[in-house]
């Protein structure tokens, strides 16, 4: 008996398929968390599985981390090649075309950016192939350092320097606002989930009666900045831009609490907040001008964050 299943198949293939699928999800999730784009992630599974059903795991015996690290070499190749490219498509679309630009589906995309979360997509972005690496195995998926460091070429130390470094991007350097910090985030947050939801009352509730909303000029769909007055033209205004919203989360711009716009993990647009004595919300800025953008740190807010490790 050479070990053939009753298809042809070889009893290792057969183990190695089964284990793959039941992996599926864990395998996606890694992918996704590296590359920042549901497509991208298909296609890496897609070709780790190639990769692996050539390879002879007779003598593997956890075949579930074995293909974790098939998966993430294939995703840190895709991400040194990113860079090398030096190339972001999107950067030349208008902030609603970018919502269908890198093809998939939207509404598949926008429950894995919620879920992941949105201001955490954006700061991994910015990062090197080797930070991302590193935080995302250790950091989100608790991989030892010492198993990480092979994948990377470096020893462990380096790798546990590489994640620190990439953890304090996603925490970022300017220190959230004190005092009713949590009431603001809470504030944001039904805002959000208002606009999303299409519920009118919620949010004019949210907002103070003469709040005043500004947009620059590459918010659109005007060439030229708007600014608009009063919790009704506000609130009505949110709603229209639910589209916008499926790809928006909390996120600390310059250590406040606002909303990032970031299809694909690329941030597109900001708001930021600003409070009457009240709590409610009395200001909101727009800002969608690329220069503006970069200036503006983006770190992962609140509760949302993840359980980073010192």
């Amino acid at each position: 008996m050479d070990g053939r299943t009753a298809d042809g198949g070889t009893a290792d293939g057969a183990r190695l398929a089964a284990r793959f699928e039941a992996d599926r999800p864990h395998l996606t999730a890694v992918a996704y968390r590296l590359l920042g784009s549901a497509p991208e992630a298909d296609d890496a599974l897609q070709d780790a599985w190639l990769r692996a059903r050539r390879a002879d795991t007779t003598g593997v015996e956890n075949l579930t981390g074995w293909l974790t690290t098939v998966v993430t070499r294939v995703c840190l190749n895709q991400l040194r090649a990113r860079r090398n490219r030096r190339e972001d498509p999107l950067d030349a679309l208008e902030p609603d075309a970018s919502l269908g630009a890198a093809g998939g589906d939207p509404a598949r995309e926008a429950l894995l950016a919620d879920e992941v979360g949105v201001a955490l997509l954006v700061v991994l972005d910015t990062l090197s192939p080797a930070e991302r690496v590193a935080f995302v195995l250790h950091d989100l998926f608790a991989t030892p350092f010492d198993e990480i460091a092979p994948l990377l070429d470096r020893t462990p130390a380096a790798t546990r320097q590489l994640a620190s470094r990439a953890r304090r991007r996603v925490r970022g350097t300017t220190p959230a606002p004190t005092g009713d910090a949590s009431r603001r985030q809470e504030a944001v947050e039904a805002f959000l989930a208002a606009a999303r939801g299409g519920d009118f009352a919620a949010l004019f509730a949210l907002l103070a009666p003469d709040v005043v909303l500004h947009a620059d000029a590459r918010v659109g769909p005007s060439p030229v900045p708007v600014t608009v007055r009063g919790a009704e033209t506000v609130a009505r205004g949110a709603l229209a831009a639910v589209a916008r919203a499926r790809f928006t989360g909390p996120a600390l711009l310059d250590g406040r609490i606002g909303l990032v716009m970031a299809p694909y993990g690329r941030p597109r647009l900001v708001l930021a907040f600003s409070f009457d004595d009240t709590g409610r919300i009395a200001r909101v800025e727009i800002v969608a001008e690329p220069d503006r953008l970069r200036e503006t740190e983006i770190a992962v807010a609140g509760p949302g964050q993840p359980e980073l490790d010192h």
